[in-house]
């Protein structure tokens, strides 16, 4: 796919997960970095999310599971948000966290817990 061809695909694919409160927070990097935003929204969005094999919620799936497994818990709040948006239910994300006790360690999996916590009263 060619670069704009890309970019507006991963464009299109953050609309649907993302508010466009966090969409604008995100593109601050854009003021530091236009070529990681690039990057970002190109690659991360419009090469892989917008591939059509999984569904945006089995991919959310494996995004939160990446995020706790590096304890990138900034990220996560986002992506939790993002996996509400896609269909995932409360329940289904609990199940989630719970599972990746048992591979990443309760420090990460309680923490993860608690900023879904945050997320789940937001909405």
């Amino acid at each position: 796919m060619e670069n704009s061809r890309r970019y507006e695909a991963g464009a299109k694919v953050m609309e649907e997960l993302f508010s466009k409160e966090v969409r604008t927070g995100m593109g601050e990097i854009k003021k530091i970095s236009p070529d990681l935003w690039n990057m970002i929204v190109s690659f991360g969005f419009g090469d892989l999310y917008a591939r059509k094999t999984l569904s945006l919620a089995q991919r959310e799936i494996i995004t939160l599971t990446t995020l706790i497994t590096q304890g990138a818990f900034e990220q996560l709040r986002v992506h939790l948000q993002a996996a509400l948006n896609t269909g995932l239910s409360k329940e289904e994300i609990i199940e989630l966290i719970i599972h990746c006790a048992g591979y990443v360690g309760f420090p990460k999996a309680v923490q993860a817990m608690g900023i879904a916590g945050e997320i789940f009263k937001e909405n």
